[in-house]
């Protein structure tokens, strides 16, 4: 980058060079970059980008397609795309909370798998009414959530066990154990996952007819909005917020202001472990209605990009997570339409994913030739 020309410099610098505004336009910038080296990929495999991109909105209900099935319309796309948008944003905040804290939640599509499979067995297969049953759902998805989540930041504090490597851990026994308990006693022979759960305890109101159409209406998308204000809320304007970002920060210099760092850890871990479970179920009783076994869900992973893209900011989380939901919501019929491979998505994914961490690098350079022309204006 030291040959890049001085007209480029000013542009960047102009764009970019507002440190009040870069929490948004340095994302926006790894967004366009990103949308521009997936358009490469899908040009060198011979297909057009615009294509390409106009039927990722297409398969999630933000344009028309060209026709529609019996009962379907670019409305009903649109709620099973919010279906699939709650849990990512669920677990976007739930790696949000734990980056404020210095800590990197890896496990949370372990978190998910546990709370939907223990809340699948204790409401899921009851014969409970749904007001009961929905609520209940909630309830058990947190605290199973913020108990596996709780372990993790236990370890951390008590014996300085790297979060990353025991969250990894519990992904692979959640995935496994669970898997034989499924296989064992759950499995229905048909689909070969798990029993479907009640309706009563579904948090999605599956192919509920509204007019001539019949939609799938998730209910925990107003919650998962909600959440995202009230975790900036906390992490802003409270204490504990304060005190989490310390020790995110610094760990020695919070402890020397006597602030409880083990507590702290502990405590941002059984929150971001209980969002990671309110993803969960959202996602097994909700979106899917069962459990594929030995599979992790995508969306815990996905959900690092989404947090980081947004800067670990709970309301920038709704629109990343927005972003990256279109992408995986909509391959499906990108890959039908264009003829596209659904991984394509993925590859986009990982590309925002990457020049999203380079977040700290772009602002690093637009400083540097901000100073540079400053210089040279001084020198003039």
């Amino acid at each position: 980058m030291k040959g890049i020309s001085r007209g480029l410099k000013q542009g960047l610098v102009r764009l970019l060079g507002n440190e009040r505004r870069q929490s948004v336009s340095v994302p926006l910038f790894a967004i366009i970059l990103s949308l521009l080296a997936g358009a490469v990929v899908i040009l060198f495999l011979g297909k057009n980008p615009v294509s390409a991109y106009q039927n990722l909105l297409q398969g999630s209900g933000l344009l028309p397609k060209p026709s529609y099935a019996g009962y379907k319309s670019m409305l009903t796309d649109f709620t099973s795309f919010m279906n699939a948008w709650t849990p990512m944003l669920f677990a976007s905040l739930s790696v949000a909370v734990a980056l404020r804290a210095g800590l990197f939640n890896i496990g949370v599509s372990g978190q998910m798998l546990t709370a939907g499979f223990l809340t699948t067995l204790i409401v899921g297969y009851s014969s409970l009414a749904a007001p009961v049953a929905k609520p209940l759902v909630l309830a058990v998805g947190i605290l199973t959530g913020a108990a596996v989540g709780g372990v993790i930041g236990w370890l951390k504090h008590q014996f300085n066990i790297n979060e990353v490597v025991s969250s990894i851990m519990i992904n692979y026994i959640a995935q496994y154990v669970i898997s034989f308990f499924i296989n064992t006693y759950y499995v229905n022979p048909v689909s070969r996952q798990s029993n479907a759960v009640s309706k009563a305890a579904r948090l999605t109101l599956m192919d509920t007819p509204v007019g001539n159409l019949k939609m799938d209406i998730p209910l925990g998308i107003v919650l998962a909005v909600v959440t995202a204000v009230l975790i900036k809320f906390l992490l802003d304007r409270t204490v504990f917020g304060y005190e989490i970002k310390c020790v995110g920060t610094s760990r020695n210099a919070a402890r020397y202001a006597g602030i409880n760092v083990g507590r702290n850890v502990v405590a941002s871990m059984v929150i971001s472990g209980g969002l990671a479970g309110l993803a969960g179920v959202t996602y097994y009783l909700g979106y899917f209605g069962s459990i594929q076994p030995r599979v992790l869900p995508s969306t815990g992973f996905d959900a690092i990009a989404v947090s980081l893209l947004a800067n670990s900011n709970p309301v920038g989380i709704i629109f990343s997570s927005f972003l990256i939901t279109i992408i995986s919501k909509g391959s499906t019929y990108m890959n039908s339409s264009s003829g596209l491979e659904s991984e394509i998505a993925s590859v986009i994914t990982g590309v925002i994913l990457l020049f999203s961490a380079c977040g700290a690098f772009i602002r690093y350079k637009v400083k540097n030739f901000r100073d540079e022309l400053e210089e040279e204006r001084g020198k003039g």
